[in-house]
């Protein structure tokens, strides 16, 4: 958990310094930052898709982990939690007097601003080769913590680029960040001994999950240049489907690749 809990740390400083910063920028600059991260997630997102040995599967992956995702408004669910954190942000300290026009619209892009902040970067630092396998490696071998050091670098530079831009919402993304990598080291720790050596970043179920992972990183970029509004939250089942099809097909004998 020791990279887990710096990664946690690298996200808070950088959205802090983010934070400090953003108040100088315009609004045309906030527009151009955040575009120039949508154009960095897709290439991103691209290289991690064109791991995959087999595309069917981060295809049938996303199909199914969508259809599971739209049953449970995932989306709506994160999107509600990031809400009720702004609005513990907030406080209630004006829920007594009522708010002029202005005043709402005000409080109601605030709200916005931040749940857009919490969503994108708690989506952009949980999926990826880094966060799953540097999790499970330093669950393994606790003194291990190499990916999560470069993953805790890159986090860092990100959260000021997106904070400056997003908000205090970014920080918060501190949150799921340290439940999901901190799941995946649980993961490692039981792993311990069977399984070292055996999850590098060439293993197929790693390869497949990185590349589903990929996709949705693809989906958000879409996002953040403004071109499509798709519920990425609602595709993360496919995390778990892809490699379960890998593991399922090594059961059954099926060659997944030629």
């Amino acid at each position: 958990m020791t990279g887990t809990l710096l990664n946690v740390l690298t996200i808070l400083a950088g959205s802090a310094i983010g934070i400090l910063i953003g108040s100088r920028f315009s609004t045309n600059i906030q527009q151009s930052v955040v575009t120039g991260l949508g154009l960095v997630t897709l290439v991103l997102g691209l290289q991690n898709a064109m791991q995959s040995g087999n595309i069917l599967v981060p295809l049938l992956s996303l199909a199914i982990g969508t259809i599971i995702g739209e049953w449970l408004d995932l989306d709506g669910r994160l999107k509600a939690f990031g809400g009720w954190l702004q609005g513990r942000v907030a406080g209630r300290s004006n829920t007594t007097h009522p708010d002029s026009d202005g005043q709402a619209e005000v409080r109601q892009n605030a709200r916005l601003r931040f749940i857009s902040g919490f969503v994108t970067a708690s989506l952009v630092f949980g999926i990826g080769p880094l966060a799953v396998l540097g999790s499970i490696q330093n669950g393994i071998n606790a003194a291990d913590i190499q990916l999560l050091a470069i993953k805790s670098t890159l986090d860092f530079f990100a959260s000021i680029a997106f904070a400056a831009s997003l908000g205090i919402g970014v920080a918060f993304s501190a949150l799921p960040i340290f439940v999901i990598q901190g799941s995946f080291a649980l993961v490692g720790m039981g792993l311990a001994g069977a399984a070292a050596g055996t999850l590098g970043a060439d293993a197929p179920l790693i390869r497949e999950l990185t590349a589903t992972g990929g996709l949705i990183l693809i989906g958000l970029s879409l996002i953040l240049l403004d071109i499509k509004q798709p519920r990425i939250a609602n595709m993360l089942p496919a995390l778990i489907i892809a490699p379960l099809m890998v593991i399922g097909a090594a059961w059954l004998g099926i060659a997944l690749y030629p």
